[in-house]
């Protein structure tokens, strides 16, 4: 059905306006450092039987990950992984802890093949992405983060990983008896999968994650025999949130979803969902509930926070225990790798808590992803330096795969949501589906290609020395100045 025409006013310029080891104490008491997981993993000791070492190069942690002897691994400074996007294999009864400040591993992750027993803390596992291949779908690229195939008792807890390649933290083939304990998971498509088998075996326990500036599996949990997801923290999430498929049995408790597309999904006739005491805040889409799949009091004690807590309590404690790095507000996003960053997805998320506007310059090349700027994020400019394209391909008309039609809001290459964004210099690319649609206030573009057209779906927007191939939709108010306007190609 056509959409109203957007309010054309061709007038001067509109104005916009220009964050199982021992951890070092805490300043204060942590609520979130225990000494043992809650919920399926109990009873996980790591290498708590063993000596500990310390590895701070790549040869030290290959080694001690992999020995067959039980080892509490303290990981030290900045580990860079070569070749790149390769996993380090870790070893059954194993603590990989990080240790100090700084602790992390660039440019790949940890695999845990069959492996039992099993702690990860306290670490970063970061950068493993590769330019351009948004949907991990390339033949070189499984860079995930943390990839469990048959594992079984499994703790990661307090765990920060940020644009790799594929799946955050990926469960596959039958892994039980796991655990995820305030992790941070931010900055890339797939976040958390659970499943790769026709069985249903895996029990998982997930609280007080933070899940954020992510597009699918938050989580997909495939045939699961006990998925407890609570004091969760879900924001900013581009295609769906949490989904229960196929003889999955889920429960979501006292969790928080905020500008979550879909954030609940049952796929499935036999899949189950329970759902209870969750808050939705600026959501759209599904929350759905089917069966009554599993009390989680029946399998171990545990005392959720009230959903109003979740968001400070994940904010303040998440992640590792080490100083925040200070938010750039100037970065730059190229193919090549000469840039801060490979996509423009990633470098939303690193400049998302800077003060005062913020500048992202896109070096020459075809971007492919589907990218939002979210409603916290205000003044933000991108910029292009070259020829830059920014394209994806979901038509507004298609049905996502668990039903329902994408819509604009779905299809949109590019969403402006936050107040005072700024393109320039660049061409957004959609397949019948709007390049840009815009729903924040003041938004800009200016030398800006749009092919696919521009949905203003609110705000004031205003269009300057542009080209829009498609139509200028929506409800908004769309300043139009020295813009040619011609139809979409048939």
């Amino acid at each position: 059905m056509k959409r109203p025409l957007a309010t054309l006013v061709l007038v001067a310029a509109m104005v916009t306006a220009p964050a199982a080891s021992a951890a070092p104490p805490a300043a204060v008491p942590d609520p979130s450092w225990t000494d043992q997981p809650t919920g399926f993993a109990a009873g996980t000791t790591g290498g708590a039987a063993g000596r500990t070492v310390r590895a701070g190069t790549l040869a030290e942690l290959r080694a001690y990950a992999s020995a067959p002897e039980p080892l509490i691994v303290q990981v030290t400074g900045s580990i860079r992984v070569d070749p790149f996007g390769d996993m380090i294999r870790v070893g059954p009864d194993k603590s990989i802890i990080g240790a100090g400040p700084g602790a992390e591993l660039v440019g790949g992750g940890l695999f845990l093949d069959r492996s039992r027993n099993v702690i990860i803390r306290n670490l970063t596992i970061r950068d493993s992405y590769i330019p351009g291949d948004f949907d991990g779908k390339s033949a070189d690229n499984d860079n995930d983060g943390i990839r469990l195939d048959t594992a079984d008792h499994v703790w990661i807890d307090h765990v920060k990983i940020e644009r790799v390649g594929d799946g955050g933290i990926d469960v596959r083939k039958d892994s039980d008896h796991v655990t995820l304990s305030w992790n941070v998971i931010s900055d890339i498509n797939k976040a958390l999968g659970v499943g790769w088998t026709s069985n249903t075996v895996t029990k998982l326990t997930a609280h007080h994650n933070w899940v954020r500036n992510t597009v699918q599996r938050n989580w997909s949990l495939d045939n699961t025999e006990a998925a407890h997801l609570y004091n969760n923290y879900l924001t900013e999430v581009t295609q769906y949130g949490t989904m229960s498929r196929n003889n999955a049995k889920v429960v979501v408790e006292d969790s928080v979803f905020d500008q979550v597309n879909d954030p609940l999904v049952v796929h499935g006739p036999a899949a189950q969902l329970v759902q209870r005491r969750n808050l939705f805040t600026g959501t759209a889409g599904r929350t759905d509930s089917a069966g009554t799949a599993f009390d989680p009091a029946a399998f171990y004690a545990y005392v959720p926070d009230p959903a109003s807590r979740v968001k400070d309590l994940v904010r303040r404690y998440a992640g590792p225990r080490t100083p925040a790095n200070r938010t750039p507000r100037t970065v730059t996003v190229a193919l090549d790798g000469t840039g801060d960053y490979g996509s423009l997805l990633a470098a939303l998320g690193a400049t998302r808590d800077a003060r005062g506007r913020v500048e992202i310059v896109m070096k020459a090349g075809h971007y492919r992803e589907q990218v939002r700027i979210w409603p916290h994020q205000s003044g933000v400019t991108v910029r292009g330096d070259g020829e830059v394209v920014i394209s994806y391909d979901i038509a507004a008309s298609a049905t996502k795969f668990y039903g329902g039609v994408q819509g604009n809001a779905g299809a949109a290459t590019l969403a402006l949501l936050g107040a005072g964004t700024v393109l320039q210099d660049l061409t957004v690319q959609a397949s019948s589906a709007p390049a840009v649609r815009v729903a924040g206030d003041r938004a800009l573009l200016i030398r800006v290609r749009l092919i696919g057209g521009y949905d203003a779906a609110a705000g004031r927007g205003h269009l300057r020395d542009s080209a829009v191939q498609g139509t200028i939709d929506g409800p908004g108010t769309t300043v139009v100045e020295a813009t040619a306007v011609t139809p979409a190609a048939a």
